[in-house]
């Protein structure tokens, strides 16, 4: 990261927390190169991904897998909010989570006739953009150049476990505000709610929701970004009434039914995928629309999900 973007991410965020995840990120790809404990993850064990790809092959699935991760689908979920101010009702968000941009042209071609197709108020996003979790960032920002034009404004963002602090940047020069352990506020016809986003909680831990939702009343309804579900507890205790994520894929290659064989996150499978609700904090797991480890999707097929919020008790 050159000095001039340095500064500028030091003077937002704090040099602590930005030291912290340069120096976390550097600590993290070192143990990948020595083989240290994070090799030893699915995702950067890449002879495991030869062997899968050969199984797929040999049982003839691989071609079908990956015209399935080009099938993305659009998913509405209606969401009802205690408390929504009547301009909100109806307010439709568009999200979209993993979409591990520099893994396939195309999938951001396919990806990119489908956000064409939908009418939306807000657009977020929820993590992982870079196809491995080290390495070069700029292919991922190379299908972010060619996705953005397509996504209307506003447009949010956290990052997730494969993504570098170093792609703030040019993400927040394209006009996609990336929002670390940080809120904004949503104005419409003189009302508003809020949005706050958090850090990386999955590999790097540096999200920090109290920071996140300092600014935000206590009465007010208040969305949350993060990039894994496993964050629910933490967000529900925190007043949160919306919380919005990825990162699980839906498990990606699951058993006939959608069971997935592998989610990687710490909280209840029920969470793993589709809505879930946990106390008065309402949730959605997006199965993500790219793919990772392999370009493969089995009985769960890839989405971008448009959420559309309700007042409660309202059609």
């Amino acid at each position: 990261m050159d000095q001039t973007n340095y500064d500028r991410l030091a003077k937002r965020l704090g040099r602590v927390h930005l030291r912290q995840r340069l120096g976390l990120e550097s600590e993290y790809e070192a143990q990948v190169f020595h083989r240290g404990t994070h090799f030893f993850h699915l995702e950067n064990w890449y002879f495991a991904h030869a062997v899968i790809r050969g199984c797929l092959g040999l049982i003839g699935l691989h071609g079908r897998g990956r015209r399935n991760a080009l099938k993305i689908r659009i998913v509405r979920n209606e969401v009802p909010l205690t408390a929504l101010p009547a301009a909100f009702d109806g307010y439709t968000i568009l999200h979209l989570s993993d979409l591990h941009l520099d893994m396939s042209e195309d999938f951001v071609h396919a990806l990119i006739e489908r956000v064409r197709a939908v009418d939306y108020d807000l657009c977020v996003l929820t993590g992982d953009y870079r196809y491995r979790t080290r390495g070069p960032y700029k292919p991922a920002l190379a299908g972010f150049t060619r996705l953005r034009p397509h996504l209307k404004e506003p447009v949010y963002a956290v990052l997730g476990n494969h993504d570098t602090i170093r792609m703030v940047p040019g993400m927040e020069d394209m006009g996609i505000q990336v929002l670390l352990n940080e809120s904004v506020r949503l104005e419409r016809q003189g009302a508003a709610i809020h949005l706050a986003g958090i850090d990386d909680a999955h590999y790097y831990r540096v999200d920090n929701i109290h920071k996140a939702a300092h600014d935000i009343p206590h009465e007010a309804v208040s969305i949350l970004l993060s990039h894994t579900p496993e964050t629910y507890r933490n967000a529900a205790h925190a007043d949160f009434k919306l919380m919005l994520c990825g990162h699980t894929h839906g498990g990606q290659i699951c058993l006939p039914g959608g069971i997935p064989l592998i989610t990687d996150a710490d909280c209840p499978r029920a969470f793993a995928r589709g809505p879930w609700r946990y106390q008065d904090l309402v949730g959605y797991t997006s199965v993500g629309a790219g793919s990772s480890i392999v370009d493969v999707r089995l009985n769960c097929l890839p989405e971008i999900t448009l959420h559309r919020l309700r007042r409660a008790g309202t059609r």
